[in-house]
């Protein structure tokens, strides 16, 4: 491309050139060829009036007047020569100059003139001047010179300008090729520079933005399978616990056993499921009333099994004329199960879950009796957050589904520790029943 366009553009200035140069040097020479006929014709009269006298007496001229090259003749009214540079010159030229006319013309490479000689109204003789056509070159050549100079000139010019502009134009693109080229080697961190060329910085834009939406695509979706990872280790760990327990009770009949780990297979599928579904970009057709005692009333039962082997108590309590909050049961369903799975492993004591009213919202915090978190929350909630003490395992992802509902996920109280997952509310025209029993524990 750069060559192309240093070609053109020297092609451009020497087509210019061409087109008005070649037209303006010839019309320097013909200027100039007439500058010199004119000359010579002037030569011409300034002879004949010097020669008027002898040619009237019809005396012979011995010297008559030249300069350089220029070289004169003079005849009489009879064509008859009488001095000068000897020519043959003909009847014709005679008797258009004895007409009192001039006349011009090339013969042999040289410029010729005829003028009359007169003396008062009479013709009297002729004079005969001429030049070699070479005396043109001195005058014209020097144009000629500085023409092709100023072309030449011309043409480096548009060669320096083309060079620059095909430099302006390769470089933007070339960055354009190399980012598409690490674009499509998964580096989706490229960017490239703005050229100032409208239609290249456009183009530049556009894979910028592309690449930027891949990069926080992959980014999100590293993130999410990472987080998402955490959801089915408890699922997959009750499932382990479980035919662990009956290897070690080999007298005892298995079957109950493989039916209870069938039942936690299928909420390990369920919950993959839900994981995938809650994966997409768009959830917001999926959001509605959530049942939180029918919810709840899901959960309680692995929940208290998972507690039970660690001689804790699950206690659930929904307050009286609790609203009914909107949002994606699936999600709901996720973010417990991180704050439950949460204090039943870095916690200590009866984990609690208390669903209430707030300002607006509906709240429900989950407790326990440890020790508490002794770090801020912008940490505790940040991606892969797993510090020393094990809090935060999932948080970010919990977080991160609960303001995909338009709610909020925050510490409420660091010791005892109570995370509030606060969740918008459904008006009351928009819930067909009772959805929540109030009041009841367990």
């Amino acid at each position: 491309m750069r060559t192309r366009i240093i070609g053109l553009a020297v092609w451009a200035a020497v087509l210019a050139i061409g087109l008005f140069g070649v037209p303006l040097a010839v019309a320097v020479l013909q200027y100039s060829v007439q500058t010199e006929r004119d000359d010579l014709e002037q030569f011409a009269r300034t002879v004949a009036i010097s020669v008027t006298y002898d040619v009237d007496e019809g005396e012979w001229l011995e010297d008559v007047y030249h300069e350089g090259s220029t070289a004169a003749a003079v005849y009489d009214e009879n064509g008859d020569w009488l001095g000068g540079a000897r020519s043959d010159a003909t009847e014709l030229e005679v008797t258009q100059a004895l007409a009192e006319r001039a006349g011009t013309w090339t013969e042999d490479g040289r410029f010729v003139v005829v003028v009359p000689v007169t003396y008062g109204d009479e013709v009297i003789g002729a004079v005969r001047a001429t030049a070699p056509r070479t005396d043109v070159l001195p005058k014209v050549l020097p144009a000629w010179g500085g023409m092709a100079a100023l072309a030449a000139l011309a043409v480096t010019a548009a060669w320096l300008v083309g060079r620059r502009q095909a430099r302006r134009l390769a470089h933007p693109l070339e960055d354009l090729a190399a980012g598409a080229r690490r674009l499509g080697d998964g580096d989706f961190s490229v960017r490239t520079r703005e050229g100032g060329i409208r239609e290249i910085d456009a183009v530049g834009a556009a894979l910028n933005s592309t690449a930027a939406r891949l990069d926080g695509l992959l980014a999100r979706e590293r993130a999410f399978s990472a987080d998402a990872s955490h959801q089915l280790r408890t699922p997959l760990a009750g499932l382990r616990l479980r035919l662990e327990a009956a290897l070690e009770q080999p007298g005892q009949d298995p079957r109950p056993a493989m039916a209870a780990s069938l039942v936690d297979a299928d909420r390990l599928e369920a919950t993959i499921d839900e994981i995938l579904a809650l994966a997409r970009a768009d959830r917001g057709a999926e959001a509605g009333p959530v049942d939180l005692r029918a919810l709840l009333d899901e959960l309680s039962p692995e929940w208290r099994a998972r507690l039970a082997l660690q001689h804790r108590a699950l206690d659930v309590t929904v307050g009286p004329g609790v609203p009914v909050p909107r949002a994606s049961t699936a999600a709901v369903r996720q973010v417990l199960a991180v704050l439950v799975d949460n204090a039943a492993t870095h916690g200590a004591g009866t984990v609690a879950v208390t669903v209430r009213e707030a300002s607006g919202a509906v709240a429900i915090d989950v407790s326990d009796e440890g020790p508490g978190v002794d770090q801020p929350g912008s940490l505790l909630f940040a991606r892969r957050a797993d510090q020393r003490d094990g809090h935060g395992i999932g948080l970010a992802l919990a977080r991160r589904l609960a303001e995909s509902e338009q709610g909020r996920l925050h510490l409420s109280r660091s010791s005892p520790p109570v995370f509030t997952l606060l969740l918008p509310r459904v008006s009351a025209e928009a819930v067909p029943g009772p959805l929540v029993r109030a009041g009841d524990g367990g």
